[in-house]
């Protein structure tokens, strides 16, 4: 390599950032569709909700399995036909005339092409390109799929207030399809296909290397199997399901609605979680900057219980114009919004060494597990309650019984697998 020219990994680390955010577009649709496809169709929040879950699940359950993926087939590969597919989800909704068909939409296609893309593909990225500075990547690709979601919004909202929700679904799925060229020229999948070693990598460095033996599909069982006997596995998934419940599934879903039920109107409800994704830069940036240096469990400790008891006082926080109050929520909240996944990435890398990325996509299906109910639970106890306090009070709740796990968590370094297959 030329000397002043950036090593090719802040290039694949750059195409990653623009690909995540391509497909954010559609992970922001939800909760600025949930009122005009009400008001269309005549849906519940509790139906609507179900499309949402089933998204979520999906979201999460195939990202283990696009980990294995890509090992085998290729991040490039993966990464175009996940875009096609959120393209493709995104763009038959605005045919639908039925609830089923939007659980098909919503649910299956965007939920297959998302997970493909989801933040196991951030530790892919970083496990096989970087070794200095792969904390701080982690945090940077990580806030480029949050803050992409949540940036979206106001752009949205504006689209389905000016054009109607059909309008905002093409333009997700055109924006998803524009970036497919990009990931197919500039992305590649290692930097042995180049002849070159990771960023910070030791010249005596060992090149990647990868387990031998069976599909992809029984590489990400196996490594289940293997995982799920440890019990800081558990803490890790039990406490990531809960900050799925917490955001992705009851905040990025919800929140809009919620403001709307007491007088807010949506656009201004969107731009307040257009706020939470730009202060979500700052805050898992940060965190990742942090995870380079700072037992990532005490990290996760904070992060947990700092957010239970935000949410514990939100729902007193709600008016119909934008209070003092409610913007300090926004701001913190946005800077904790996934804060948590940086450690929870180097955590997985530490205690399953070769088979983190992996695990790390069982550990982020649990997360989407966790979005899935709570997308659904809140929906449900608002049709039947008329508000959604009850949702805001458990989530808070739990966020602090996530804390109280990873403080639990034994992160012992373990043992790598024999390598047999060098990727070269």
């Amino acid at each position: 390599m030329r000397a002043g020219r950036p090593h090719r990994a802040w290039i694949v680390a750059a195409v990653a950032f623009v690909a995540i955010i391509g497909a954010a577009g559609f992970r922001a649709t939800p909760g600025v569709f949930i009122t005009p496809l009400q008001e269309e169709f005549g849906w519940t929040r509790g139906t609507i909700g179900l499309a949402v879950s089933v998204n979520l699940m999906l979201f999460g359950l195939t990202a283990p399995f696009a980990a294995a993926l890509m090992d085998r087939f290729g991040m490039r590969s993966v990464v175009s036909a996940a875009l096609a597919l959120v393209a493709a989800g995104s763009g038959v909704t605005v045919f639908m005339t039925a609830s089923w068909q939007l659980v098909l939409c919503w649910g299956v296609l965007v939920g297959l092409g998302t997970g493909s893309m989801a933040l196991v593909f951030v530790a892919t990225v970083t496990d096989r390109w970087f070794v200095r500075q792969r904390g701080l990547v982690t945090g940077v690709l990580t806030a480029g799929g949050a803050t992409g979601q949540l940036v979206f919004l106001p752009v949205l909202a504006h689209l389905v207030e000016m054009s109607g929700w059909r309008t905002a679904a093409l333009v997700v799925a055109a924006c998803a399809l524009a970036v497919v060229p990009l990931v197919w020229f500039l992305l590649r999948d290692s930097p042995e296909e180049l002849g070159l070693r990771p960023y910070g990598a030791a010249p005596d460095a060992e090149p990647r290397v990868r387990p031998a033996g069976g599909g992809a599909a029984a590489r990400a069982l196996r490594t289940l199997r293997d995982a799920a006997r440890t019990r800081a596995f558990w803490y890790l998934a039990l406490g990531f399901a809960i900050c799925g419940a917490s955001t992705n599934g009851l905040v990025g879903t919800h929140f809009i609605p919620a403001a709307h039920d007491h007088g807010m109107p949506e656009t201004t409800a969107a731009g307040l979680l257009a706020v939470v994704g730009i202060f979500d830069i700052a805050g898992t940036v940060f965190s990742g900057w942090l995870s380079d240096r700072i037992d990532a469990r005490l990290l996760l400790v904070v992060y947990y219980t700092l957010r239970g008891l935000s949410l514990l006082i939100l729902p007193s926080l709600f008016a119909e114009t934008t209070e003092p109050s409610m913007l300090v929520f926004i701001i913190f909240y946005g800077l904790d919004w996934v804060a948590t996944v940086p450690p929870t990435v180097a955590l997985c890398r530490k205690i399953f060494g070769a088979d983190g990325a992996i695990v790390f996509g069982w550990v982020f299906a649990s997360h989407q597990i966790g979005a899935a109910f709570a997308a659904t639970l809140a929906g449900v106890t608002r049709d039947h309650l008329g508000n959604y306090d009850l949702a805001w009070y458990g989530a808070g709740v739990l966020c602090l019984a996530a804390a109280l796990m990873s403080a639990r968590i034994v992160a012992r370094v373990r043992e790598p697998r024999r390598a047999e297959i060098l990727v070269g």
